[in-house]
């Protein structure tokens, strides 16, 4: 081809590569020039010579590199049809391109740069070591033709070791040969980057070291003259740290620790150099962190010693003592993880077989790691906190003296570290500067603080488990002087009212931090020290200090009652106390900021009497017997709080009431705490049994007016004429949730016989108990039913017509609601600030959504605690069916869920087997039949609407409604089959078989160990059951098999693994019409097609696939015709695996390679990631075998023979 043509084809292609570059062109006419290049790049066969002219030094950068990425483009694309001396030619240019046709190093492109050596990467990846033996020569003898030779080189080196080891981005033979070849070569390679490092540093060092490293005679223009020369001598520096750390992390332990250690000598000495040390310190964190034998890791403690320690120290000193700079600030968090890393090795070998000592500088060590840990970023703080708690783990290590006087300088910076300040968009802390570098928003410090915080209140237990007396000691300080403290509200002002703390204030931080603080090391005390140990006159000196501490803002009395909880054991040793905690906690329960105040109250405000009620209820709870003496008064403390309807809100009083029947537990007696109950729940059994409320209960319309949802509002914050009956009903379904929940017979069988709890035995030899709230709750059933079926046909259409005009959204989802679901952060402030509901509409939608919740929770507990008198219950799965069960075609997926989960599971759960064909079957048999053709009905309407609408912008909006009900699809469709598996599936031995599964699977596979299902997950008896209905049967397994292609991948997973094989497994042996074996087939196929591009659900599928085929082959050769539409299967490797499955004489193939070949067979309808979809396909051919030939598999690549047939051994001779 002549030159001409060459010339005005270049000439071409260097104007569409313009216009494609230039930000002024316009679409068409860009997309014109780019279809231009891209048919050159494909079909002209006068690349290579194009691509090289476009590539010399005089075109412009942009130009050269289109020009290279040409001839990366034939490499990668057109090299198996390539002849031989066109292969030749072109290596030889690139060599020469990389001798001398780029720039000086410091004024090359860097895209140019790599898009070179990625060219020379992928002739290496197709031809050596067998067809290019001389290649690391070659690169040995460019790199001494100067820095800029010597950078590409190190480009090259480092971008084979990715593509090799790290990203594994060619075929395994070829990845075997080149890795191998690499690793016999690693002296070699070792030993010329650290050479390469070496001198350049020198030289580097010589040039802008220290004066007297300085010649004498040199004037001020020579060494101007030497300034390019260092900054190229440092480039170099820096790409052989970069390619290091590429070979680091998988080459022999014994390359990094020769010659002494002088590697990591070398780095040390880095970490002092300013445009070296980020390089350094990497190079040192991958080297410390590796794993392998401890025997190998051994020669790491070389960094314990002196001169090391010296380096690391020093280093840290410089870059801190700057000030925030952001290139020292990486270098910090890289030192900080060196350092996290060098403690992870030092727990490893001391005290293993090892004999490691405890080195001679671990004292120096600790000091610098503190250094750390009391830096003013919140980021280097939490980076420490896994190794401290390592430290003070460790069997040998926490005895250390050394280790032992740091736990009071630990628990000290603790104090500091828990005070949550350094938000980005503050400046009232050093921390603040900080943050703007790590974090994106206030919400985003907000998350990272909350587990930074909870990680801190691990480590301090830990440590305080070595020395609780000194943490105690702290806490008690640190209580006694917050105590004493005046109020600092700072520059913001709560909007709960004047003079109060918002969460930012200094007071707050500084009560919230103490407060945790306390909470950690004190209930550690308890649990280390003896009885006689503990220090119980100074523990009731705080505890009477924060009792006598008064205070009217709420986020500070919210602390003082955590301290009463913290400090509440104290009284199991003084009880004496016990009734000024009580009143203490019952004060607070009525807490106002302003007294009769009308406004609606503050989160903040309901959290306290929330946080008091959940005091008392955890008291009685934990220390019944404690609080059993004071019960009269506790209990006339409470009447007198209910008797005043307006005084508490209905959770507040129930939870009252809930506290009550944990104390009434401890009767012991039948008899007593069933009168006890009588009287407790009579004012609202006769409220909820009155006519009026039946009325009410079983009628919708009379139902939405009772509750005020008919009404039209003028003022909708504070105008609710009907909040008192809303009240009375919630007061009603709390109660006898409380009640429910609380209320049981004693633990132990002698105590229940006594008390009179015990009524006979099973069968099976089990105690049948009575609970003594049965008789209360069960009148109050019907009631209960009434009213679920209202709520239920509230969603009928007419009856949504009937809400009034402010409440005609009264039955959507709240705002809180629908974020969570979205996953958007709340606001911070408005945590605190804002009333619970800001209208009357918020008011109406948390009643709707509590009181929905909580009749099902009724439902859900009323099994475990009224057992066989709960289930006998006359009729009981039809009084469901037409309850709980009816108009749900019109429930939202919002309200369906919550039902599921808190009722029908718990039920299942707890009922016994005798009670599944009169309760459970009949129930649950009409559900899954409904839910299956609910669910299938809205993933159709979904995958309709992403055909359909993908031009569409809705889905652009993170709050667009369609994302709302997709996700609510996705988080039903979970709930759904969380619950058949549940009711289907008992995973007995699961764990003996996951170990086995992991030991003999395979890595590149299997992501996790879980993904091949339990061969021994049986059918639970309810399983069995249900699948005896031939209906229910088809419905389980049409939804566990068509929900595999749903658009949810952590259900498909699930359902893979858990529960397909055990449904299908049940009706094997019966006669399956061919279709329906096909279907299911298929039903697995289309699923990989779906999550084919996920790892663990692949592995799952796939497994699956197999053995449904392995099972029903034999049986079915109609599976063999759906196998044959896979796209590209090899019809011949089909046949072969066919005539072996049919034949199980020949069947001596272990099962992995069996189902090995059966993937490669499917391959074609495994889906791939959107990036792969259309990505071009790369075929590298495998060489002439360098090592012993294996015994071929059971179908050959097409592409792993050579056909090429030349003899190419000497095709890359120098």
């Amino acid at each position: 081809m002549s030159a001409e043509q060459v010339s005005s084809l270049c000439e071409q292609l260097v104007k569409a590569v313009t216009v494609i570059m230039d930000p002024a062109s316009t679409q068409r006419y860009r997309l014109e020039a780019l279809k231009f290049c891209e048919e050159f790049k494909e079909k002209c066969p006068i690349c290579v010579p194009c691509g090289l002219k476009l590539a010399e030094k005089t075109q412009t950068a942009i130009v050269r590199h289109f020009g290279l990425q040409i001839l990366e483009h034939v490499v990668k694309f057109r090299w198996n049809s390539m002849p031989r001396l066109e292969k030749v030619y072109l290596k030889n240019n690139v060599m020469g391109l990389i001798s001398n046709g780029t720039q000086n190093i410091l004024e090359e492109e860097s895209h140019i740069k790599d898009v070179l050596s990625r060219i020379v990467v992928e002739m290496i990846k197709r031809e050596w070591p067998q067809h290019w033996p001389d290649m690391l020569k070659e690169l040995d003898t460019l790199s001494k033709q100067g820095e800029t030779q010597t950078e590409l080189v190190m480009f090259i080196l480092l971008r084979l070791a990715e593509d090799v080891v790290t990203f594994q981005t060619l075929p395994t033979q070829r990845r075997r040969d080149i890795q191998q070849t690499l690793t016999q070569n690693m002296e070699k390679i070792f030993s010329f980057l650290l050479t390469t490092l070496q001198q350049n540093v020198n030289k580097y060092r010589r040039m802008v070291g220290a004066p007297q490293e300085r010649d004498i005679l040199t004037t001020p223009q020579t060494e101007l003259a030497q300034e390019p020369k260092a900054q190229a001598n440092c480039r170099v520096g820096i790409a052989a740290l970069n390619t290091l750390a590429g070979y680091i992390d998988w080459v022999a332990m014994s390359h990094i620790t020769a010659d002494n250690c002088k590697l990591l000598e070398m780095l040390c000495l880095l970490l002092n150099e300013p445009e070296l040390q980020v390089g350094a310190a990497e190079c040192l964190l991958i080297a410390v962190s590796r794993k392998g034998k401890l025997e190998d890791r051994k020669p790491l403690m070389v960094l314990f010693g002196d001169v090391a320690m010296h380096y690391i120290l020093s280093a840290a000193q410089t870059a801190d003592g700057e000030g925030l700079v952001e290139k020292h600030y990486v270098f910090l968090k890289r030192l900080c993880q060196v350092l996290c890393a060098l403690g992870s090795q030092l727990c490893a070998l001391v005290g293993s077989d090892s004999d490691v000592d405890t080195p001679a500088n671990l004292g120096k060590y600790l000091d610098s790691f503190l250094a750390f840990t009391t830096h003013p970023s919140q980021f280097l703080r939490s980076s420490t906190q896994i190794t401290w708690g390592a430290l003070f783990r460790h069997e040998i290590l926490s005895r250390e003296p050394l280790l032992l006087a740091m736990i009071p300088k630990y628990l000290r910076a603790s104090m500091t570290n828990l005070v949550k300040v350094g938000f980005p968009s503050k400046t009232d802390s050093p921390s603040c500067e900080y943050s703007r570098f790590d974090f994106d928003s206030d919400e985003d410090f907000n998350a990272f603080f909350n587990s930074f915080r909870a990680q801190q209140g691990e480590v301090m237990r830990m440590a305080c488990r070595l020395d609780p007396r000194t943490g105690f000691q702290m806490a008690g300080e640190w209580l006694k002087y917050q105590l004493a403290a005046p109020v600092d509200i700072g520059p913001m002002n709560s909007k709960t009212g004047e003079g109060l703390c918002s969460i930012f204030s200094p007071s707050f931080v500084q009560w919230d931090a103490m407060t945790f603080f306390s909470e950690s090391v004190i209930s550690q005390m308890f649990r280390t020290l003896d009885k006689e140990e503990i220090p119980v006159n100074d523990g009731i000196e705080l505890l009477q200090l924060v009792l006598n501490f008064e205070t009217k803002d709420p986020l500070i009395l919210s602390c003082v009652l955590t301290n009463v909880s913290a400090l509440f054991p104290f009284v199991t040793y003084r009880p004496e106390y016990l009734p000024q905690v009580l009143s203490k906690l019952f004060t607070a329960v009525t807490f106002e900021v302003i007294e009769e105040s009308k406004a609606p109250r503050t989160r903040a405000v309901k959290n306290v009497r929330r946080h008091a009620c959940s005091s008392i209820i955890k008291m009685c709870r934990d220390y019944p017997q404690l609080v059993l003496p004071n019960f009269e008064m506790l209990y006339n403390h409470v009447k007198q709080l209910l008797s005043n309807e307006l005084l508490l809100t209905q959770m507040e009083k129930c939870a009252l009431m809930e506290a009550l029947v944990l104390i009434s537990n401890q009767f012991k007696d039948y008899q007593r705490q069933k009168v006890f109950l009588e009287e407790l729940m009579s004012p609202v059994a006769n409220l909820w049994l009155s006519e009026e409320m039946q009325r009410v209960l079983s009628d919708p319309e009379a139902f939405i007016s009772y509750v005020g949802a008919d009404n039209k509002i003028t003022d909708p914050v504070l105008e609710d004429p009907s909040g008192l009956n809303r009240s009375r009903i919630s007061f009603c379904v709390y109660t006898i949730l409380g009640v429910v929940k609380r209320a049981r017979w004693p633990t132990t069988l002698e105590e229940a016989k006594a008390g009179g709890f015990v009524i006979g035995c099973m069968p099976s030899g089990n105690p049948i108990y009575r609970n003594p709230c049965t008789e209360q709750v069960l009148k109050l059933l019907d009631n209960l039913l009434a009213l679920i079926r209202t709520h239920n046909n509230l969603y009928m259409p007419e009856m949504v017509a009937k809400l009034g005009e402010t409440f005609a959204k009264a039955l959507d989802m709240l705002e809180v609601e629908k974020n969570a679901i979205l996953g958007l952060p709340q606001p911070l402030l408005e945590l605190y600030d804002s009333p619970v509901y800001k209208t009357i509409l918020e008011r109406m939608q948390g009643f709707f959504c509590t009181l929905y919740d909580n009749c099902f929770h009724i439902l859900g507990n009323a099994g475990p605690s009224m057992q066989q008198d709960f289930y006998t219950v006359d009729g009981l799965a039809s009084q469901f069916l037409n309850s709980a069960f009816v108009n749900l075609n019109n429930i939202p997926d919002y309200r369906l869920r919550p039902m599921l989960r808190v009722f029908v599971k718990p039920l299942v759960l707890s009922c016994p087997s005798e009670h599944y064909e009169t309760l459970l079957c009949p129930m649950l048999g009409p559900l899954f039949t409904y839910l299956h053709v609910r669910l299938s009905q809205k993933w159709q309407v979904i995958s309709q609407r992403s055909i359909l609408c993908e031009e569409d912008t809705a889905d652009d909006n993170p709050e667009s409604q369609e994302m709302l009900e997709e996700q609510l699809v996705r988080l039903l469709t979970r709930e759904v089959m969380d619950l058949i598996t549940v009711c289907c599936v008992s995973k007995k031995g699961t764990a003996e078989h996951n170990s086995s599964t992991a030991a003999d699977g395979d890595d590149d596979e299997m992501m996790s160990t879980d993904v091949t299902p339990p061969s021994s997950a049986e059918l639970t008896e309810l399983g069995k059951c249900l699948m005896k209905q031939e209906d229910v049967c088809t419905a389980l397994l049409i939804t566990a098999y068509r929900s595999l292609s749903w658009k949810d991948t952590l259900s498909c997973q699930r359902t893979t693994t858990q529960l397909c094989w055990p449904l299908l497994k049940q009706v094997l042996t019966g006669n399956l019409l061919p279709d329906a074996v096909t279907w299911f087939f298929t039903g697995v196929l289309k699923g990989l097609q779906t999550h084919g591009q996920h790892d663990g659900c692949m592995a799952a599928l796939v497994h699956l696939a197999f053995q449904i085929y392995e099972a029903l082959r034999p049986r079915y050769a109609e599976l063999k015709a759906v196998m044959e539409q896979i796209p590209e299967i090899q019809k011949e490797s089909l046949e072969q695996f066919d005539s072996k499955l049919l034949n199980p004489t020949l069947l001596k193939v272990a099962d992995k390679r069996r189902k090995d070949n059966f993937k490669r067979l499917i391959a074609g309808c495994i889906g791939k990631p959107l990036g792969e979809q259309f990505r071009k396909e790369v075929h590298i051919r495998n060489l002439p075998s360098l090592f012993k030939k294996v015994k071929p598999s059971l179908e050959t690549d097409v592409l792993e023979n050579n056909e090429d047939g030349e003899g190419l051994t000497a095709l890359f001779e120098p």
